[in-house]
């Protein structure tokens, strides 16, 4: 028996059959500048592994964007992959079902506390992050 698949964060060249299911949403990976800026304006929460900022979009769409970044502060180049791997997985696991459809994602590494941080912990940080930025 095959486990059941979760949706990867893909850059929207597939779309679901199905966007009414929360497991079909369409997850896209944040990519201009301008679309991190936007949401560091916007709402933010604060967890012991990371920063989570969230935009409501209102362009109609029903696809949810994640973007990921650390800053040097967070360490060496294998430091700051390895965290933003550990965000993106977390994010894979948990935006689908957790996120809402039109909002914009960032999730941002903290300095040592997202590398070594337990897994367990971080999907937690992130179901937090959410549960705040949602009311």
């Amino acid at each position: 028996m095959t486990p059941p698949e979760t949706p990867a964060i893909n850059s929207g060249n597939t779309s679901p059959a199905d966007l009414s299911c929360p497991e079909a949403t369409r997850i896209e990976k944040l990519r201009k500048r301008a679309e991190f800026l936007s949401a560091a304006r916007a709402r933010r929460q604060g967890t012991g592994g990371m920063m989570v900022q969230a935009r409501f979009r209102d362009d109609g769409t029903v696809t949810i964007g994640v973007g990921f970044t650390c800053s040097k502060k967070v360490g060496n180049s294998v430091a700051r992959n390895r965290a933003k791997r550990r965000l993106r997985e977390v994010a894979r696991l948990l935006l689908p079902s957790l996120g809402k459809p039109g909002w914009d994602y960032v999730l941002i590494g903290r300095f040592e506390a997202t590398a070594r941080r337990p897994f367990a912990d971080l999907q937690g940080d992130l179901r937090y992050a959410l549960k705040k930025l949602h009311p």
